[in-house]
């Protein structure tokens, strides 16, 4: 497993200077990861984090999982990981941090490279399979690497920080784009739940009737100030309808009228009673009178 940036200047490259210079080469792969390792080139580091990403892949598929697929975008400014489907970045691996590069020659479907991560400054190994592609790529950016080295030779350096301010820029385009889909996946779930809460909202302007409240006996109590009303329990049964007060005589447990000894007539008792009586009834006109 090795591939050298030869830099030779009869060396036949695939592409064209200016598919590499103002635009890109793209790739389709499966991505088996990355991985950290101690040193930033050689075969042996490399070969070690194959078969540490392979041995985790194993694992992965028997549990169900398949091996994620990404296009690679390959420039003079480096080697970006994205997302086939949404086109999102997943990974910018500047040229300039790559220090080793190399395929497979055992299993020619695998290649890798290595690069400097630019926010924790240690070594990471990605690994690719590509089942017809994967020495054309390595050959690739092998061939960007040539030209960003002759451009390098030709602007006396100065390109050098040029492209550290575009990566600059880069990664925070980046930054802002994996914003924009979070800030857009926020707005959809909200739009959702407004959604769903109109529909169960009640129209505009309706009144929901208030059922009447009613005792332990599922009975509508007895209000004196409210007008008896025809609403039905839950029950579904009409309340009692209220008694209307008599102007009749009461009469008592055996149907007789109350016994009232003024209101009874002068030849109803004996004379001796009647006068008696008359006489209670003056007292009680002249205590009336006095008070």
């Amino acid at each position: 497993m090795n591939r050298a940036f030869s830099r030779k200047k009869d060396k036949t490259w695939m592409h064209t200077p200016e598919a590499l210079s103002k635009h890109y080469i793209p790739y389709n792969a499966k991505f088996l990861g990355s991985t950290e390792v101690d040193q930033p080139k050689g075969t042996e580091v490399v070969r070690d984090a194959v078969r540490k990403l392979k041995f985790a892949r194993h694992i992965k598929k028997s549990e169900g999982q398949k091996t994620p697929k990404v296009e690679l975008q390959i420039s003079i400014y480096g080697v970006k990981i994205l997302d086939p489907k949404t086109k999102e970045v997943q990974h910018n691996c500047q040229l300039h941090r790559i220090s080793f590069c190399a395929d497979d020659k055992t299993d020619k479907r695998i290649f890798t490279f290595i690069c400097k991560d630019s926010e924790s400054n240690k070594h990471l190994c990605y690994v690719f399979d590509s089942e017809k592609c994967a020495e054309e790529i390595t050959l690739t950016i092998g061939q960007a690497f040539d030209l960003a080295y002759r451009k390098f030779l030709e602007s006396g350096g100065k390109d050098v920080e040029t492209r550290k301010q575009i990566a600059g820029l880069q990664k925070r385009i980046q930054e802002l784009e994996t914003e924009n889909t979070e800030l857009k996946n926020k707005v959809h779930d909200l739009e959702n739940q407004l959604r769903i809460t109109q529909v169960h909202a009640p129209p505009a302007g309706s009144v929901t009737p208030k059922s009447p409240s009613t005792d332990i006996f599922d009975m509508v109590p007895f209000s004196p100030i409210s007008p008896q009303s025809s609403t039905p329990t839950r029950n579904g049964t009409q309340p009692p309808p209220v008694p209307s007060r008599s102007t009749e005589i009461k009469r008592d447990l055996f149907g007789a009228e109350p016994f009232d000894p003024f209101s009874c007539g002068t030849g109803d008792f004996p004379p001796d009673i009647q006068s008696k009586l008359d006489e209670m009834q003056r007292q009680r006109w002249r205590g009336s009178k006095w008070d």
